[in-house]
């Protein structure tokens, strides 16, 4: 009996005047990615050449232009979590990049299973070109068997080369450590690397000197505090600004770093000084998959007597007998006001410097006289360093009530627009609105749903020979516009479903407002749900950022534009 064959419905195009194509003309975004900070040295793959290698290829193709770079400096291959790549795949899904051109497959990614799904099916879900210059790999014309690409077999000895190279180094430099051959990327403050051998310390004529003036500071009773501002106040570049100045980092974050406070108490901790060789404090695996941890002190790797000391054994005693009576009477003092009682600290956070913009410290404070305990706000870069902030006090609760204060005043706004918006919700505007939206969230529903449907019947059809390849190839694009057209239409009618809502009692400014309506005080819960940031000044001004401005702001244009006089 012969085979019946089986019905396929296609959906029949419309009629449409035949034009010359036009090519297509990719939005290109550059990638580029380096492992280690850029070191910047002659013939190193350097970003800035990866950079100039994507760059030319961009200008060089009549069928592409340059919509953005996208650099992740010092960020492993081994995964996806980097914040530029992020980026990248942002600005794919809003459509600003339809293409994109790495160097090389190993600058995109050493994982096989995580690259491999990039290159099979996210990006061609979301009709992305990719291109790899070095390898000369572009998914617009690459071989493809029936397992994939080709090319990801190269990501597989990728990854194991990532691996392999991660484990023998961890070998290498383990051995180094228990060697007493320093392998850190900077000396620590006070030495330099040998010109001689990089893997030797020695003292910097610069900054040797001021490591010794620290300890014999603090031998003489200066507190860690006192140390600090006297090194910001002499102009004194701190060690992570010390490398900047020197071109060692690049980070802007460094340049204008000073001394704090945890800064001197790790140099005066610290057995390097005594010409110890101290490493191994902390330890990651890529082998085994493990991130960077601290390691206990017991398993840190010293080696005596490695390099030139620049404390003396007894200094270096002195101060570590100080630290510890620091310690102990710091643990005397835990406790000695429980009875008292804590009070919570809601506002952690929230609160920042007018000025310098860094967050605000509470500070705890007991008066003995009369047994009571209050905090304040402090600027700790006014502390460190008097002269680069000015100086910013003031009590938690007389914070509190301002917060307070602002915060009835919010609420009580929301309850008088509240019924303004109810009206509107009522009204007949209100609801054709509501219904055309969910008429076309329907619609474009459905178009979807269809249009999957008939996306994933056309290769059985294509493999039942019941068309034929050029049919297969055409329906197979028309449906992939069918899907996108009907995912950008559901997308921007949800969009306006959520627009419409910001107009309506089901407003979110609104209902948070009236969740807090009936609080008696400031909570916890409160301040983080409708504050975004409080800053203070030297004046002891407050100025308060509010969450939900933009849902303000649109209720406010509604009723605007319904002619409703509303208070501001």
């Amino acid at each position: 009996m012969a085979r019946t064959k089986r019905k396929v419905n296609y959906v029949q195009p419309a009629i449409e005047t035949i034009s010359a194509p036009v090519s297509q003309v990719y939005r290109a975004g550059g990638y580029v990615r380096l492992s280690v900070e850029d070191s910047g040295k002659p013939g190193a793959d350097t970003i800035y050449a990866q950079k100039d290698l994507v760059l030319k290829y961009i200008e060089s193709q009549p069928d592409m232009t340059c919509c953005g770079m996208y650099c992740d400096n010092g960020r492993t291959g081994t995964n996806f979590e980097r914040p530029e790549f992020e980026r990248l795949m942002t600005d794919i899904r809003e459509g600003k990049i339809d293409c994109i051109v790495v160097k090389d497959l190993s600058r995109f990614g050493r994982n096989y299973l995580e690259t491999g799904n990039y290159l099979e099916r996210i990006f061609p879900f979301l009709n992305v070109r990719f291109i790899a210059v070095n390898d000369n790999f572009d998914t617009l014309t690459a071989e493809r068997n029936t397992d994939g690409y080709i090319v990801p077999l190269k990501n597989i000895i990728n990854g194991a080369y990532s691996r392999d190279i991660s484990r023998k180094s961890s070998s290498a430099l383990a051995t180094k450590q228990r060697k007493g051959e320093f392998i850190g990327s900077w000396a620590p403050y006070g030495y330099q690397k040998s010109a001689a051998d990089n893997h030797k310390l020695e003292p910097n004529e610069e900054t040797a000197p001021i490591v010794r003036m620290i300890f014999q500071w603090r031998v003489s009773g200066d507190a860690y505090l006192q140390i600090a501002r006297k090194l910001n106040e002499m102009g004194i570049p701190s060690p992570s600004r010390y490398h900047y100045m020197r071109g060692e980092v690049k980070a802007e974050r460094y340049a204008n770093s000073i001394w704090h406070v945890p800064i001197i108490k790790i140099i005066l901790q610290s057995e390097t000084y005594l010409g110890h060789m101290v490493q191994g404090r902390t330890y990651n695996s890529l082998p085994e998959g493990r991130k960077l941890c601290k390691r206990p002190k017991s398993e840190w790797v010293v080696v005596p007597n490695t390099h030139e000391p620049l404390v003396d054994e007894d200094t270096f005693r002195i101060v570590q007998e100080m630290a510890e009576q620091r310690r102990t009477v710091h643990q005397e003092r835990v406790g000695r006001f429980d009875d008292l009682g804590r009070i919570p600290h809601i506002l952690r956070g929230l609160v920042f410097c007018a000025d310098c913009k860094r967050p605000m410290a509470r500070y705890k404070n007991v008066s003995e006289r009369c047994k009571h305990l209050y905090y304040s706000y402090i600027c700790m870069t006014h502390s460190e360093n008097p002269a680069s902030c000015p100086k910013k006090y003031l009590r938690e609760t007389t914070l509190l009530e301002i917060l307070w204060d602002t915060l009835q005043r919010e609420i009580a706004l929301a309850g008088s627009l509240k019924a303004a918006s109810e009206k509107y919700t009522r009204s007949s505007k209100a609801v054709d609105t509501e219904d055309a939206i969910t008429q076309e969230i329907s619609d474009a529903s459905n178009a979807l749903e269809r249009a999957r449907m008939l996306y994933d019947s056309l290769y059985q059809n294509y493999v039942d020979r019941l068309m034929t390849e050029e049919e297969y190839t055409e329906l197979r694009n028309r449906y992939k516009r069918d899907i996108e057209n009907a995912r950008v239409r559901l997308a921007a009618a949800e969009q306006q479903r959520q627009t419409e809502r910001k107009k309506t009692a089901e407003n979110p400014w609104l209902i948070v407002c009236e969740k807090y309506a009936d609080e008696l005080a400031l909570t916890e819960e409160m301040a983080h749900t409708l504050i975004e940031r409080i800053e203070i000044d030297a004046d002891s001004h407050v100025s308060v950022t509010l969450r939900f401005r933009d849902e303000y702001r649109t209720l406010i244009a509604l009723l605007a534009e319904n002619g409703e006089a509303v208070p501001v």
